[in-house]
């Protein structure tokens, strides 16, 4: 597979995830952080990093628009639900599992 169409293909699967996490406002950014170690905010910064590789101005709120499709306020006020104590205790737990740039990443 030449570089382009690999390139097209990560893109394209991007993509649909972020229209898939669009959809499922039910699952919470804390459900997935336990699960996966990644949210929507780790996608986010992951878009802003991307871009500011390439020298392309990218502010966070834009790159998170990117990801949520709104503003992470308007996202917040309408899908955040506040976190269980049992959320909360996973998240801790977690957090040497979370993905480096989510910024609750701890190193063993």
């Amino acid at each position: 597979m030449d570089e382009r169409t690999r390139i097209e293909l990560e893109a394209a699967a991007f993509r649909g995830l972020v229209e898939h996490l669009r959809k499922r406002t039910d699952v919470q950014n804390i459900d997935l952080m336990n699960l996966a170690g990644f949210c929507r905010n780790c996608l986010s910064k992951w878009y802003a990093a991307a871009a500011k590789e390439r020298g392309i101005p990218l502010t966070d709120e834009e790159a998170r628009i990117a990801v949520y499709g709104m503003p992470y306020s308007e996202w917040k006020e309408k899908h955040q639900k506040e976190a269980t104590p049992e959320q909360q205790k996973m998240f801790e737990d977690t957090k040497p599992l979370h993905a480096e740039i989510s910024g609750h990443y701890v190193k063993k």
